[in-house]
């Protein structure tokens, strides 16, 4: 059964996404905090976003701040322990991601989130692009030692600023932080799938932070077609070949249904 267009806000947005996705061989998709919502998972920039509510967060999220400060990384550890990944679940929108990997056109899946959900709701850990890392794991900063991040939550009742049991070093999770660079092979790898697609699909992303947005006008450079579903208005909506400002655990579902109808 296909999905009723006209229960979207803008039909002829969706039509013409869903068409676009319908005649593509190989879809690059890039996913956003925009994504993980439904599943319980706050974004960054939005009205009740992290940095929204909490002003202190986002400078928490700074590399020099984390190393030096001992109090902000007790509160850093805190906050890991009790966040909502550890209760979450993979939602529709994994899950439609996971279907359109099985459709066999997904190129790859470019992601700025860092809970593992897309891996969780069935999508091939080869296929997962992720640019800020992941926060399943954690590194030693100074002997790169990564280890499960439940390993060593479960010493913060004993050591609030968990050390590395290799070198002794300040540990973190295995993240992009401001202040950061982000890893040269996991952008080249984001970059090819970029300019290897028919379509590039960006979803729940506010496309606002660079050089991950770039991968838009790499996309588009190359001779893909950029079909944007997000909550709110992003700077490519312009360039975009279709547009759906909708819900993204009603839409991707639907655009993925009429993309494995159609082959």
């Amino acid at each position: 059964m296909t999905t009723d267009s006209p229960a979207f806000a803008d039909p002829q947005a969706f039509e013409r996404a869903a068409e676009l996705l319908e005649a593509a061989d190989r879809i690059t998709v890039l996913t956003g905090a925009g994504v993980s919502t439904d599943s319980g998972i706050p974004d960054f920039r939005g009205p009740n976003g992290v940095w929204t509510t909490d002003p202190d967060a986002q400078a928490q999220s700074d590399i020099t701040i984390y190393m030096g400060d001992v109090d902000v990384r007790r509160r850093v550890w805190a906050q890991r322990r009790a966040h909502q990944v550890w209760d979450a679940e993979p939602n529709a929108a994994h899950r439609a991601l996971a279907g359109l990997e099985r459709t066999g056109r997904l190129r790859a899946l470019i992601t700025q989130n860092i809970d593992g959900l897309h891996q969780r709701g069935g999508v091939s850990d080869e296929r997962v692009v992720e640019v800020h890392g992941t926060m399943l794991w954690v590194r030693c900063m100074s002997c790169g030692l990564r280890t499960p991040t439940p390993e060593v939550l479960a010493r913060l009742d004993e050591e609030s600023d968990p050390r590395c049991t290799a070198c002794g070093g300040i540990q973190k999770s295995d993240t992009i932080s401001f202040g950061q660079h982000l890893d040269p092979d996991v952008i080249l790898a984001a970059t090819h799938a970029a300019r290897d697609c028919d379509v590039f699909l960006a979803v729940g992303t506010s496309l606002t932070v660079h050089p991950v947005a770039g991968l838009c006008d790499m996309a588009m450079m190359a001779g893909a077609s950029l079909v944007i579903v997000n909550g709110e208005e992003t700077p490519y909506d312009d360039f975009a070949s279709a547009v759906v400002h909708d819900s993204i655990g009603k839409v991707l579902p639907a655009l993925v249904e009429r993309a494995a109808a159609a082959r």
